[in-house]
Parts: structure tokens; sequence; C-alpha cells
């Protein structure tokens, strides 16, 4: 259970920091807002600090609450998390470093979650105090300008490796894991794009539907790793027979679907012919012993009509795909 921290009355110790000279010394080496910072100069504004301990797994700073100090952790540390407690750990602040910083300098809440890791004891800085440090001392000013910039840093490389992933996840909602093409899902993003731009330039623009012939019966007969190599066979054919800007997708199952800008009617049914003997011809010459058992496909043909849209450009070529397959299959239709 997340609780708060303890202010320091029941530890036996003062919340006040009464500190002489030598405590003094031994206080500031080795923080780092005040790395070279003279003690006299912050002196009378350390006395006006408090000390906080602070328990293993309770919590010190988070978003929603407003922050009016920075904490510099003397012993112990002290665990990020963003999101949630429960979230994994975002990174560690270590004795002699400090936190709470930014929400100061922004004028905002936390952003995260910070949580003792273990016991601690900290150094606690009013907001107050803090920027009457800034103005009687110039080492601690540029000391919290380090700590900023390189929170900055820390703060852009969790962004970018946020935004690593996430293209990894979208590369992977987007792409069909089989055959490498982009899937259902990327269709409609990338063929309404295309799409547009060609009824912008007043250039035709056709769609090929492909079905691979009797698929189901080959996936009965030879099982479903036969099919998935021969759907993999049928992709590498199409993937060469197309040009860099068609654009290829796996539909579903056994259908793919092709979208050729500036293509007129007549030019893509020439192609699609042509790809369908390709695959007959390919598949069949292959030193696969799996894959030298033919594979044939259906292609349906339709060009976007003045006017119409994406969805009955598809409705088309599906409709050609279905009389291509009751014509006896291996055919193009139009």
């Amino acid at each position: 259970m997340l609780i708060g921290i303890n202010k320091g009355e029941n530890s036996g110790m003062p919340s006040t920091l009464a500190i002489n000279s030598d405590y003094k010394r031994t206080l500031l080496e080795g923080l780092e807002l005040f790395s070279g910072v003279r003690p006299d100069d912050v002196q009378e504004l350390l006395q006006r600090c408090d000390r906080c301990d602070l328990a293993s797994g309770e919590l010190l700073l988070s978003p929603g609450e407003k922050n009016e100090h920075v904490y510099i952790v003397l012993s112990g540390s002290l665990n990020v998390h963003v999101g949630s407690v429960d979230a994994p750990v975002l990174a560690t602040i270590n004795a002699g470093e400090c936190v709470g910083e930014m929400s100061i300098i922004e004028d905002r809440d936390p952003s995260a979650f910070v949580i003792g890791a273990e016991a601690c004891h900290l150094l606690e800085i009013h907001r107050s105090v803090l920027w009457e440090m800034v103005n009687a001392s110039h080492e601690f000013s540029k000391n919290l300008l380090v700590v900023l910039s390189e929170r900055v840093r820390s703060h852009n490389r969790v962004i970018a490796d946020s935004f690593g992933e996430l293209q990894k996840f979208e590369r992977h909602a987007n792409t069909d894991a089989l055959t490498g093409l982009s899937n259902r899902h990327a269709m409609n993003e990338e063929f309404g794009s295309e799409l547009d731009r060609c009824v912008s330039n007043d250039s035709p623009i056709a769609l090929i539907m492909i079905d691979v012939d009797n698929f189901k019966k080959f996936n009965d007969m030879f099982g479903h790793v036969a099919g998935d190599r021969a759907l993999s066979a049928v992709a590498a054919v199409l993937k060469k027979q197309f040009r860099p800007r068609d654009l290829l997708v796996r539909y579903g199952g056994d259908e793919f679907a092709v979208l050729l800008p500036d293509v007129d009617m007549e030019l893509a049914t020439t192609i699609a012919n042509r790809v369908r003997t390709a695959v007959s011809g390919d598949t069949e010459s292959s030193n696969d012993s799996l894959i030298q058992i033919p594979i044939q496909i259906s292609m349906g043909v339709a060009c976007l009509k003045t006017g119409s849209s994406l969805q009955n450009l598809i409705r088309d070529a599906d409709a050609a795909l279905y009389r291509a397959k009751h014509a006896g299959r291996n055919v193009v239709c139009n």
C-alpha cells in the first residue's frame, strides 16, 4: 500500500536542518546540485530546508498532486514509474541525485510516480528557497541547469524509445506475418491516399483481386504448413511481377489485392494475364518439391469509375473475381 511521507517527526531527528560547519561540508559533498558550491553562500538557506524520511514503497511524488519541493537523496534510492505505480521502473534516483525539479521549473504537477526503492533520507528544498539558492550561488544555478538538461535528454531518450516501439507495433499491425506484405488493416490508408492522388491528377487507377484456386482442397490434402508455404510462394512471385509503386497486399486467407496507379482497364488486364501465367509457371518449375505441385490463381480486374470510391472499386474487382472463379478458374475477368 502506498502512503504519504513521514516528515521526520517520529525519526528522532529534527525536521529543520540545524547544521554546524563540519556537518554542512559533509552534507554538501557528493550532492549534484551543490557540486562546487561554497557552503557559506547557502548556509542560511540550508537552515530553512527540511529533512524527510521515506520508507521503502512510500509515495513521494505523483501526477495530479502539486509539488512544491526539490528532493535530494541523502541516502537510499527512489524509483520512477510512468503511467502507474505498477509500471516498470523507468529510472532510479540514487544518493546525491535530486528529483522534483522539473515540476518546479515548469510549474506543473509531476509527470511520474516517485516511490522509495528502499528507506531513504531526503533533503527537502522548498521552491522559494530553491530560487534564492539560484540567486545566491552561480555554481548552484549552473548545477541546476546541468540537472535539467540531463533530465530533458533522458525524457527525449524515453520518447525516442517509445516512438521506436510504436513504429514496431504499427509495422507489425500493418504487415502480414506470413508473406511480409501489407495486410488488409493497412489497405484502406495506403489505397485511399493513392486513389485520391490519381483522381486529383485525372489519372486511371486499376485494382486486381487475386484468389488462389482450390486452396481449401490444397490445405485439406497437404496440410496447413504446406498451405502456408504455397501462399508464401505465390506472394514471392507477385512481388516480382508488379512495379515498386504498385500496392500489393494480402487481402485475407488465400486472397491478395494489388492497386495499379495510372493503369487503365486494357493494360491492367494484360498485366493480370502475365502475372497469372508467371504464378503457374514459376511454381511448377521450382526445385522445391512442395512447390512443384501446380498452383493457379483467378483474377478479377476493375478500374475506378468517375465519381466512384475505393469501396466501389473493391466491390467491382470482387465481382470480376467471382466471374473468373465461375468461368473455370485460372482465368482473368473484368
